[in-house]
């Protein structure tokens, strides 16, 4: 790159990711080159406003909820000008590349990915179809179906059913599935929303708490289960990082031990067989392709610890870019170190959206 590239770094949002958003962001900007690039932070308030400018992320972490951000004691965040009403359709700098890091609903599900589709910006991750789709468990769930992936079994139960008739909802998912059962808003990530349920009054309290953050719920089978994950890079031709693995501090792998606690266990690369890497790498493009990914994903699997059965678990289109966060650790761990790592999905990035055009 001859001339430096001005980046919108885009963060925030108004899903339940929001802090996860600013931190991630925060590792981000503190990580591009700034010999190749010039930052031009935006960001996006929990009531929606736009702003945008040096002092952004400073005024969005000003106004986070202290108890969602972990560590955040040292985070140190750029002072200085803060513009309202910042729009993309008329920056006010010339923009060569946009690094949308929102994780969630408005943001990580292809309703921002069109806006850019729209003002003919290239940005970093999957386009609006994979992203919709990567970030609702449901479709995602019928889009691996479709190639054949290996699912647990699980139920869509709507919000407004479950409102009317509660008990009816909990005798079907006591039909189809056995305790525990994983309780999940079809599009939300970082574990906010989700419940265990071990009987049918742990059930009722999952279903109420998932319904808080979207009108459609996803019911898994639970299963004693290692948590792998891989991280997926590229375009057309896909590369895969080692298989990492994520230890939980607690019963399961729950927004305070991601995030909180501090306490869980990441083991980079998994302590598992080659053939059982290669399977879970195999899978993960097959899963990335699914979907039509671009740019980036990380891609989740449940390994079921008493029988040794694989199961795929979800796909991340835009993974949490935090300094704990998978997606990057497991890419440094393959030799691609954080730096690098956006330069190339900066790149990956251009040449989509050249390809495109």
């Amino acid at each position: 790159m001859n001339q430096k590239l001005t980046v919108a770094v885009l963060f925030g949002g108004q899903s339940g990711e929001h802090e996860v958003s600013l931190l991630s962001a925060q590792a981000v900007m503190a990580a591009l080159n700034p010999e190749r690039y010039t930052i031009f932070p935006v960001g996006i308030t929990k009531d929606g406003r736009w702003i945008a400018g040096d002092g952004a992320h400073a005024a969005l972490l000003a106004a986070a909820d202290p108890a969602r951000l972990p560590g955040s004691g040292g985070v140190q965040a750029a002072t200085g000008e803060v513009l309202e009403n910042f729009s993309f359709f008329h920056p006010p700098v010339p923009l060569d590349v946009v690094f949308p890091v929102l994780h969630g609903p408005m943001g990580e599900d292809g309703t921002v990915q069109g806006l850019l589709e729209l003002v003919g910006l290239p940005y970093v991750g999957c386009g609006v179809a994979a992203s919709a789709v990567g970030l609702d468990k449901a479709l995602m769930k019928a889009a691996f179906a479709a190639v054949g992936l290996p699912l647990l079994p699980w139920l869509l139960v709507r919000r407004s059913d479950f409102e009317a008739e509660p008990g009816d909802i909990c005798a079907q998912i006591e039909a189809t599935l056995r305790y525990p059962v994983f309780v999940k808003p079809a599009n939300m990530g970082s574990s906010v929303g989700v419940g265990k349920a071990n009987d049918q009054s742990e059930l009722l309290t999952a279903l109420s708490e998932a319904a808080r953050y979207d009108r459609r719920i996803v019911v898994e089978q639970g299963i004693a289960a290692r948590e792998l994950e891989v991280s997926v890079l590229g375009n057309e031709e896909l590369a895969t990082s080692v298989v990492g693995e994520a230890v939980p501090s607690g019963d399961w792998y729950d927004y305070a031990a991601k995030y909180l606690d501090g306490a869980s266990q990441i083991i980079i690369p998994a302590q598992i067989e080659a053939g059982l890497a290669d399977q879970i790498t195999t899978l993960a493009k097959l899963a990335f392709q699914a979907i039509d990914g671009a740019g980036l994903s990380r891609v989740d699997f449940l390994l079921d610890k008493d029988r040794g059965e694989l199961w795929i678990n979800e796909v991340n289109t835009m993974p949490g870019f935090t300094p704990i966060s998978m997606y990057a650790k497991m890419w440094a761990a393959s030799g691609l170190e954080y730096a690098d790592l956006l330069d190339r999905l900066i790149t990956l990035a251009l040449e989509r959206h050249a390809g495109r055009a």
